[in-house]
């Protein structure tokens, strides 16, 4: 049996090819593609590639000038963060959350809109495996070929799960039986008629905006084209924390407010959602407000 595409560049001694994220005394990262015959240079001097090229994951090299660097495999997180960038990435604790809360399972058909610089098709790849399928859809050619580079780049080569097109997602999906699609875009509402064409009975869209102008449309187009269950919102933040000693305390920066995320499932063919009994606060639905059910149903 095979190894699973990437595997093999996840494990093992350093290999010619291999990304490595060399970590300095002060914590600051730099990573690189090894190279037989070349040398790292920095302001604190330089070592040949040729020195890790063979020797275990975790090792530690000296430079011309002593200092020491920590040789690892960058992780997916790390990858991303790093990556040459068009359009902006998805940040691992979103990434995290999608794969999480869309339930991408290994085998999974999956639909993306909005590729971007390949930083969720990453995370979508690895989770669902090589037996499953992605198609990403994204409307500019120049950060397509981006997000190409970059997943090939982690991967090792292309992957035999991934399909890219180039185009708008309403205009070219195809795709039939589709278990999840995530949409990364400006305006998800425009793509959810195509997309409840495609989802099967129990399948979950999800999206990814930015603002809460965005959200709350999406929500409300949800809503109203009447095959999704209520949809649930929310977004994270991730506060580390210095340790020191006795010097116990949170870091002074966070990654605060990155986008806001939402699901909703599918229902069957024929289903109308059932209505929602709830007490919103009074001037939630005001005078020009224009919606679904903008009759005062779902208020009762």
């Amino acid at each position: 049996m095979s190894e699973p595409t990437g595997a093999a560049r996840r494990r093992g001694p350093f290999k010619v090819g291999d990304q490595v994220q060399l970590t300095d005394p002060k914590g600051r990262h730099y990573t690189f593609t090894l190279e037989a015959g070349k040398n790292f240079h920095t302001h604190k001097g330089s070592f040949p590639h040729d020195e890790l090229i063979g020797a275990p994951e975790g090792s530690v090299v000296r430079t011309t000038g002593n200092v020491a660097y920590l040789a690892l495999r960058p992780l997916l997180p790390d990858y991303v963060l790093s990556m040459p960038r068009g359009a902006a990435v998805v940040y691992p604790k979103d990434a995290g959350q999608i794969l999480a809360f869309a339930d991408i399972f290994p085998g999974a058909r999956v639909v993306e809109a909005g590729v971007g610089s390949g930083s969720l098709s990453s995370f979508l790849l690895r989770a669902i495996g090589d037996q499953g399928m992605l198609h990403s859809y994204e409307r500019r050619e120049d950060f397509a070929e981006i997000a190409k580079q970059n997943v090939e780049r982690y991967f090792g080569g292309p992957h035999p799960a991934w399909q890219l097109t180039v185009g708008d997602l309403q205009d070219n999906l195809s795709d039939t039986d589709v278990d999840r699609v995530i949409l990364d875009m400006l305006a998800p509402w425009e793509c959810l008629e195509a997309v409840s064409k495609a989802l099967v009975p129990g399948g979950i869209v999800c999206c990814y905006v930015a603002t809460t102008t965005q959200l709350a449309r999406t929500v409300e187009s949800i809503r109203e084209i009447g095959c999704f269950n209520e949809p649930t919102a929310w977004e994270t933040m991730i506060r580390n924390w210095h340790i020191e000693g006795l010097a116990v305390r949170p870091d002074h920066r966070m990654i605060g407010h990155t986008g806001f995320l939402l699901t909703a499932r599918r229902l069957a063919d024929g289903v109308e959602p059932p209505m929602r009994r709830r007490r919103p606060a009074k001037g939630a639905y005001g005078e020009d407000y224009e919606g679904p059910n903008a009759d005062g149903a779902s208020r009762r």
